[in-house]
């Protein structure tokens, strides 16, 4: 699964992170961030981070949660 972030959208309420921490993280800017292998990427739709199709649930979950609508993916 491909996910980033439209960091331009961002509110910085942080729902992601608390709905999905293996894949989002609220940076100290209080811009989300994605995480992949561990480390914490500034995702663009140019270059997505590669996060487990298993997390998709969730990952979903977060991008209907997101007050910002900041939230892109696909499998």
């Amino acid at each position: 699964m491909k996910v980033w972030i439209e960091t331009g959208k961002c509110t910085g309420a942080g729902l992601c992170e608390l709905i999905e921490q293996r894949v989002f993280v609220l940076g100290e800017d209080a811009i989300s961030r994605v995480r992949q292998d561990g480390s914490v990427r500034p995702a663009s739709p140019g270059d997505p981070a590669e996060v487990p199709d298993s997390y998709a649930d969730r990952v979903r979950e977060a991008s209907r949660a997101c007050p910002g609508d900041c939230i892109r993916f696909r499998l």
